[in-house]
């Protein structure tokens, strides 16, 4: 009789702590602790990108996550086992800035299985429905601004012409390379098919003036052949960049046949992301241009987005129709850019405090 009191007597007791007990283990926010984000970045050898990852990692630890940031240093294999190492240690959420948009669409059906949401920064992410939202900038407005320069230094409104121009395009792995490139050619090609504007060396379509990988040296070798092969006799008066390193290796090939250098002015050269390397070449009269993407907005935007689906909310966007990826169209949230030269450049990128005057000496 005893023992069968002790036996229900130890049967109510595993009831009840069953009953006050749960059946399932604790997630991290169960146990008070913070929801991680990985942050995947394509390279270091842009100020730009270290600018956006510092950025970003600023607004989220402040906000109380935590953060893994890594760069893939445009090594696509090194991005996809980063990425699969952030999901691995239980990232809530994943940002990321692709090397080779196309290049994910395994790694990123690994997030979604682990019921990961994805947001792409500032360049999409093709050919998978594994993507949530996309932060970035207006890149046709991009384009659009590096045209709009050209056109007015060179008075092409106003019937001035023919002027010589050279085009050079982004990384052919990158959508946003054709946005800008398009952008761009939506100002200058009318007045290409006009003659105002002449193309000597006949390259004007994407796939001959692509930049793999946005490398300077790359455009350096490329404008030195288009200058030995083009330019023995006649002058280059327009430059068309898409990105600052690629306007600087652009600028080192002209500088070594005597551009920017008595009777040999500089050609009006466009850029984008204003490094300041190139911000120093624009006062010094090289460059004539940047466009200017406020990384620090563009952290805002992004940040908002990760609370958004951490929180299980619809983020905010203001373009659901452009940015298409081959498989959804991915909605979006787009920033507008700013054209900058010798004359704004202080309003703009110092008196916002983005720089110190000190970096620009």
């Amino acid at each position: 009789m005893k023992k069968m009191v002790s036996l229900l007597l130890v049967l109510v007791m595993t009831m009840l702590l069953a009953a006050c007990g749960s059946t399932t283990s604790p997630t991290a926010a169960d146990k008070g602790g913070k929801k991680k984000v990985g942050i995947a970045m394509p390279t270091k050898s842009s100020s730009r990108w270290i600018a956006d990852g510092d950025n970003i990692v600023k607004q989220l630890q402040a906000k109380g996550y935590e953060v893994d940031l890594q760069y893939g240093e445009d090594n696509v294999e090194n991005q996809v086992a980063q990425i699969e190492n952030m999901i691995t240690k239980g990232a809530n959420v994943l940002v990321v800035a692709s090397i080779d948009g196309e290049a994910l669409s395994d790694v990123l059906q690994k997030a979604k299985d682990s019921h990961i949401p994805v947001i792409a920064y500032d360049r999409l992410i093709k050919k998978t429905p594994n993507v949530d939202y996309y932060a970035t900038f207006d890149n046709f407005k991009v384009g659009v601004l590096q045209g709009q320069y050209i056109e007015e230094k060179l008075g092409l409104k106003e019937g001035k012409g023919p002027f010589n121009i050279e085009i050079f395009g982004g990384s052919p792995d990158d959508n946003n390379a054709y946005m800008f490139f398009d952008g761009a050619m939506s100002i200058l090609k009318p007045y290409i098919d006009s003659g105002k504007l002449v193309v000597k060396s006949g390259q004007m379509d994407m796939k001959v003036c692509a930049t793999l990988r946005w490398d300077g040296a790359t455009a350096q070798t490329r404008m030195d052949n288009l200058l030995s092969k083009n330019y023995t006799s006649d002058k280059v008066d327009a430059v068309l960049s898409p990105y600052d390193g690629i306007s600087i290796g652009v600028i080192s090939s002209l500088k070594a046949v005597g551009y920017g250098s008595g009777s040999r002015p500089m050609p009006v050269i466009t850029g984008q992301d204003a490094e300041i390397p190139s911000i120093k070449s624009i006062i010094k009269g090289e460059q004539s241009m940047t466009v200017f993407k406020d990384t620090r907005d563009l952290a805002k935007v992004t940040v908002a987005m990760v609370e958004a689906v951490l929180n299980g909310k619809t983020a905010e966007t203001n373009d659901n129709k452009t940015y298409n990826n081959g498989v959804k169209v991915v909605p979006s949230y787009l920033l507008p850019p700013v054209a900058v030269d010798k004359t704004n450049y202080k309003k703009v990128l110092v008196d916002s405090g983005y720089y110190t005057e000190d970096k620009l000496q």
